[in-house]
């Protein structure tokens, strides 16, 4: 029988998108409502693991943690929307030169409604608090989920890092399209991570009790050895579409983006199943 704790994956998923969001709100570099996209979007999950926790699981003080994660989102949310008129320190920089061209070239000097310097920024750092409640989250949810407490918890936070590296690429790819200018080192380095984190989380899942036990048929996948095989499709593929994406974004179009995000999709369907596919297996 595969069995999964969904409130452990949300959590998971949660916590390393979080983490994430913060690695790139540091730069002060993409627009405000990226923030609110992420924000939202991880805070959303987050409850969904609060309910399905609640609902059907008996960790009380894991789903405790998760509703912290959740109202810590919630927190860092409403403070980008309060000072969203502030916008970031380098959007205004560009804005400035914008409105300093402009008025070279015509003679005109006016106001441009865009961020203002004198409303307080967002402090990036508050996206750094619903990461580390995870953090503590997963160490609970490790230690609840049986087996060695250790590689549990390895391969939690390996998941987390993983997984919420190659979604937050991807979303970052599509917010390209409300922020044409933004240059590429965000998504460079979000690929990056992605790049740094695959050989932990294949590592976590091939260690012992792990993956190489269904290849030599100690452990049975209840379809003679397909999910193994599978799972290392998986994991190959993730690595190759990295490397692959890492390339189209050395090409100077825009249009490299694009297809770029596109390979990051497909490489969050492998990543996925290199996670999910090992961890029912072995649970």
């Amino acid at each position: 029988m595969i069995e999964l704790s969904a409130a452990t994956f949300c959590l998971q998923w949660a916590t390393g998108g979080l983490a994430f969001l913060w690695v790139t709100t540091r730069r002060r570099e993409v627009g405000i409502g990226y923030g609110w996209l992420m924000r939202a979007s991880y805070g959303s999950i987050a409850a969904i693991g609060v309910f399905v926790g609640f609902r059907y699981d008996d960790a009380f003080a894991r789903e405790m943690v998760t509703a912290a994660v959740v109202a810590a989102t919630t927190i860092a949310l409403v403070v980008s929307v309060v000072r969203r008129r502030a916008g970031v320190e380098k959007e205004r920089e560009r804005v400035a030169v914008k409105s300093a061209r402009i008025t070279e070239m015509t003679g005109i000097d006016r106001d441009i409604d865009g961020p203002r310097d004198d409303v307080p920024e967002f402090p990036p750092v508050l996206d750094l608090i619903p990461p580390i409640i995870g953090v503590v989250g997963l160490v609970i949810a490790a230690d609840v989920g049986g087996g060695p407490f250790a590689l549990s918890l390895l391969r939690l936070l390996a998941g987390a890092a993983f997984l919420g590296a190659v979604t937050d690429a991807m979303l970052l790819g599509h917010w390209y399209l409300v922020q044409p200018g933004l240059g590429r080192g965000p998504l460079l380095e979000l690929v990056r991570w992605t790049a740094v984190t695959w050989p932990i989380e294949v590592v976590a899942m091939l260690l012992p009790t792990g993956m190489v036990s269904v290849f030599d048929g100690t452990i049975d996948d209840g379809y003679g050895g397909i999910l193994g095989w599978f799972w290392l499709a998986c994991a190959i593929t993730t690595i190759g579409l990295v490397y692959v994406t890492r390339a189209a974004l050395k090409e100077r179009y825009y249009s490299a983006v694009m297809a770029a995000t596109g390979l990051l999709y497909l490489a969050i369907l492998t990543a996925f199943g290199t996670d999910l596919v090992a961890r029912a297996v072995l649970s």
